[in-house]
C-alpha cells in the first residue's frame, strides 16, 4: 500500500500521531527494497540559471495544427485562422491572441517527435524522458527536480489538477503533492485545534523513538522513506509557508487576470508556490483528446490556456521571477493532420509542439519546422530526451546522472538526448 505526503498529514491530524505514524512504519513504499541502501545523495553544485520550473501539461494531447503550427489554406488546416505574433513572420492559431502578443518571450518548438501513441505510455515518456520499461523505476522529471533542489518548508513537487507521475526510485519523499482542485481550499494543511501544540510535539517525539527502534530492527530504505515523508508532513503542518496554497490572499484583480477556470487559478497557485520556494509545479489542463468535434473543443480549451499562460508570463516578468523560473508547455503527443469522419484528430506522436520560456531560455525563436500540411518534420527534429536535457540543464542539473535502484540497476535521468542548440 503506497504512502503519500497527504496520507501522512491526514493520519497525523485525525488518528492521533503515535498510532498513525506507527501504522506508517508497516507500509511499504513503492520502488524500494528491504535491505537496500538509500539512493539519496547530496545536491550537486548548480550551474543553470533557473531555480524552479512550472510545467503546463495538456492532458490528451493538444493539436499542434490548431494551436502553434497552423497551416492556413491547406486541407489539413480545418478552418483555423492564423494570426501574426510578436515574432515577425510567425503565426499561431486565432484562439491564442494573448500568447501571440507575448511570443517574443517564448521559444516555440514545432518539431517535437516521439513514438508513443498510447496515452499512458506517452505520459510516462513526457514526464520522465524515458520510454516505459517493465520493472524500471523511472522518476518523474518533477521528482528529479525536487531531489536536486529541495524545498525547505513545502513539498518539492506539486501537481495541480492532475495526478502527476510517481517518484520511482527516488522514494516517497519525492512523490507529488496533489491539489485536485485549486478552486477549493487544500485540506489538512493545518493541525487540528483539538490537539494542543505541546501534545503534538510529545506525540512526534514518541513516534520518532518508535521509528528509530523499528529502523534498527528492520533496516531498509522503506523505513527511511516513511520517516522522511512524515517528517516533511510534520514540518509542513507547522509552517506558515502553506499560505502559498491560499488563493484568497491574492487581490481580486490578480485572480481575474488568470481567469476563473481551474487551470487559470492553478497557474496562479503555481506562481505563488514558486515564489514560496517550491522548485517544481505542474498544472494540468484536461480534455485535449479531440477524436471528435476537434475545432469547437480546441476553441474552448484555448480560452483558459491563452488567458492563464499570458497572465503567468506577465506576472512572473513583473515580479522578476521569470528569469529564474522555467515555464514549459507540452502534452501527451500531437494530433493527426488528417481530419477523421467525426470532425476530430487522432493520436499523432510523430509531430507535436512544446513551449519554453524564462529560466535562461532565449525567447523569440522557433525551433524546427514541418511540411506544408504538417505531416512530417522537415527541419531540426527534437526528441523528448532532447527537451528534457534542455530543461534539466536550464535548472543546473546533470541529465546524464544515474541513480541505483533497489535492485542494483542504474537508472538515468533521461534516456540519451542533448541540449537543443540555441535555446540556452
Amino acid at each position: 500500500m503506497p504512502i503519500t505526503r497527504r496520507d501522512a498529514i491526514r493520519l497525523g491530524l485525525h488518528l492521533g500521531l503515535p498510532l498513525a505514524l506507527g501504522t506508517l512504519a508497516s507500509m511499504r513504499v513503492p520502488g524500494s527494497a528491504r535491505g537496500a541502501a538509500s539512493s539519496r545523495e547530496p545536491p550537486a553544485p548548480r550551474s543553470g540559471r533557473a531555480t524552479a520550473c512550472i510545467l503546463l501539461f495538456m492532458h490528451g494531447g493538444a493539436s499542434q495544427l490548431d494551436t502553434f503550427d497552423p497551416k492556413p489554406g491547406r486541407p489539413t488546416a480545418g478552418g483555423i485562422t492564423a494570426i501574426p505574433t510578436a515574432i515577425p513572420g510567425v503565426r499561431v492559431s486565432e484562439h491564442l491572441p494573448g500568447i501571440a502578443r507575448r511570443l517574443d518571450r517564448v521559444a516555440l518548438v514545432r518539431s517535437l517527435t516521439a513514438r508513443e501513441g498510447n496515452h499512458d505510455r506517452a505520459r510516462h515518456l513526457m514526464h520522465t524522458g524515458q520510454p516505459p520499461q517493465g520493472g524500471a523505476q523511472h522518476p518523474a522529471f518533477g521528482a528529479w527536480v525536487a531531489d536536486a533542489l529541495p524545498s525547505a518548508s513545502l513539498p518539492g513537487y506539486v501537481v495541480i489538477g492532475a495526478p502527476g507521475q510517481g517518484p520511482g526510485l527516488l522514494g516517497a519523499s519525492r512523490a507529488p503533492f496533489v491539489v485536485p482542485d485549486p478552486l477549493r481550499p487544500v485540506r489538512n494543511l493545518e493541525p487540528t485545534r483539538a490537539v494542543a501544540h505541546e501534545r503534538r510535539s510529545d506525540r512526534a517525539a514518541l513516534w520518532r523513538a518508535l521509528q528509530a527502534d523499528f529502523q534498527h530492527a528492520h533496516p531498509s530504505s522503506s523505513a527511511g522513506d516513511h520517516r522522511a515523508v512524515v517528517e516533511q508532513a510534520l514540518h509542513m503542518m507547522e509552517s506558515s509557508a502553506t499560505e502559498a496554497f491560499e488563493l484568497s490572499r491574492e487581490p481580486a484583480s490578480m485572480r481575474e487576470r488568470y481567469g476563473d477556470s481551474r487551470f487559470g487559478q492553478g497557474c496562479l497557485m503555481a506562481r505563488r508556490l514558486v515564489q514560496a520556494g517550491v522548485p517544481f509545479v505542474e498544472v494540468g489542463l484536461r480534455g485535449w483528446d479531440t477524436h471528435e468535434d476537434n475545432y469547437d473543443r480546441v476553441r474552448r480549451l484555448c480560452g483558459p490556456l491563452d488567458t492563464a499562460l499570458s497572465a503567468l508570463l506577465d506576472d512572473l516578468g513583473a515580479s522578476g521571477l521569470l528569469d529564474q523560473t522555467l515555464v514549459a508547455w507540452m502534452g501527451d503527443f500531437g494530433r493527426t493532420p488528417r481530419i477523421n469522419a467525426r470532425g476530430g484528430r487522432d493520436h499523432y506522436p510523430a509531430v507535436s509542439n512544446a513551449l519554453l520560456a524564462g529560466g535562461g531560455i532565449e525567447g523569440g525563436q522557433v525551433i524546427g519546422a514541418t511540411d506544408e500540411d504538417g505531416h512530417a518534420i522537415v527541419e531540426h527534429p527534437v526528441t523528448v530526451p532532447d527537451l528534457m536535457c534542455t530543461m534539466a540543464t536550464a535548472l543546473g542539473m546533470d541529465p546524464t546522472k544515474t541513480r541505483m535502484s533497489g535492485s542494483g540497476r542504474p537508472i538515468s535521468m533521461v534516456d540519451g538526448g542533448s541540449v537543443i542548440d540555441g535555446l540556452l
